[in-house]
């Protein structure tokens, strides 16, 4: 062993012999190259730690999106006898339903990261008002006659012909399946679920979340004896405590009878639907209410499409068209009415009156809160058609053609100033 670490000593010594026999020139260099490699090695470790972290981290968010979408506010998949009848749609393609023009969600020359970020960063200061948005407490239990009543956004209620019928209710102040991310106006919260009357007819217009409010579903679910959906929503209403029997799931063209005499009419719309990742696996779709007395057309949410006018020649004139009026924007042109658009639908409606919604409780698009309502009023002096335009919980009598409305809207913009 002595003799072994001598030698050890010896052939280090010579090394260090021969080293130092090199050039300067060399020595230095080697000594650079020795530097260089310990800092890579030492930056190659802390590489290592920081992607180690970065993607636990992201394992992390994804495991807790994961979870968090496993919540029943998200809803249920289509299985079964219910998969199959969407199948045997027309409209049902390739695992989605498809609309009847060609439909891009985002328009050609935009993209879905351009949207996210302005709509993130660069919405004006103006797309909620800084007032409050005026409303009037209305006991719809005591209500005779045919009234309707607006909630807000699409929320509305309908009484006509002995029937009560609740449209597409949100009560619960957020438009998002994130508590507080789309918080609604100030004053807009007059009415909760409590507040309905016992409904003969809930009427969804699609499942997303401004249409489709988990909360507000569950509050309702003892007072509401049948659903009316589009083909595949009836999934999400069994996962909440809806009996099968009491769902009534339409494709477009089809339709049931009312036991006044009347019918619902399932038609086509031009949206897209979905609550989670997975899009266009339930329908949307619009309503015509016809009762012995009137017709009201439920537009739900729209693009502008030849559909109007074929839905006007088979059905019009139309006493009320309720058509979206907000939350539009070039980007997504298709599946949103830009300002005018509703106004020439509402005239291929042959429609006798127009009632403007999707606006006035949620900011959804980039244009201020009140731009749609102007903007309605502004492009219609050309066209004349009579506006219903309700504060809300405001009395609309359906018997009354000459009511008058005042334009609430600017108000609220006085009052902010």
């Amino acid at each position: 062993m002595r003799s072994k670490a001598i030698h050890s000593r010896g052939a280090a010594k010579t090394a260090v012999f021969h080293f130092c026999h090199f050039p300067p020139c060399i020595v230095v260099t080697l000594h650079c190259v020795y530097l260089i490699v310990q800092a890579m090695n030492k930056a190659l470790k802390l590489f290592t730690r920081m992607m180690i972290i970065i993607f636990s981290v992201l394992a992390l968010l994804a495991l807790v999106v994961f979870a968090y979408m496993q919540h029943p506010k998200f809803g249920a998949k289509p299985t079964g006898k219910r998969l199959e009848r969407m199948q045997a749609s027309p409209h049902y393609k390739d695992g989605v339903f498809d609309n009847r023009s060609f439909t891009p969600t985002i328009t050609e020359g935009y993209s879905m990261t351009k949207v996210m970020f302005d709509f993130l960063f660069r919405k004006g200061p103006n797309t909620v008002p800084g007032g409050i948005i005026p409303s009037v407490q209305t006991d719809l239990n005591k209500l005779q006659g045919d009234w309707l009543v607006w909630f807000g956004h699409s929320s509305y209620y309908l009484q006509t012909d002995g029937l009560r019928i609740l449209v597409d209710p949100v009560f619960s102040g957020n438009a998002s399946p994130v508590p507080g991310t789309t918080k609604s106006f100030k004053g807009t919260d007059r009415y909760a679920a409590a507040d309905m009357p016992p409904i003969d007819y809930l009427l969804i217009s699609h499942d997303h979340y401004d249409h489709l409010d988990f909360e507000t579903i569950l509050q309702l679910k003892g007072k509401v004896k049948k659903v009316v959906c589009g083909l595949g929503v009836g999934a999400h209403l069994e996962l909440w405590g809806f009996a099968p029997e009491n769902i009534i799931e339409l494709d477009w063209d089809t339709d049931i009878a009312l036991p006044n005499g009347g019918r619902i009419y399932g038609l086509t719309t031009r949206h897209f639907s979905g609550r989670g990742f997975k899009r266009n696996n339930t329908l949307w779709i619009s309503y015509l209410l016809q009762t012995p007395t009137r017709k009201i057309f439920i537009g739900g949410d729209s693009g502008y499409d030849r559909h109007f006018r074929e839905i006007g020649a088979l059905h019009g004139p139309i006493d009320l068209a309720i058509l979206e009026n907000g939350q539009y924007n070039e980007a997504w042109k298709a599946i949103h009415f830009l300002p005018g658009e509703n106004l020439q639908a509402a005239i291929e409606l042959k429609a006798k009156r127009l009632m403007p919604v999707h606006s006035g409780k949620f900011s959804l698009a980039l244009h201020s809160w009140d731009e749609p309502l102007r903007e309605m009023v502004r492009r219609n002096q050309q066209v004349g058609l009579p506006l219903v335009t309700p504060r809300i919980g405001e009395p609309v009598n359906l018997s009354d053609t000459t009511q008058v409305f005042t334009e609430w809207w600017k108000d609220v913009a006085k009052a902010a100033q």
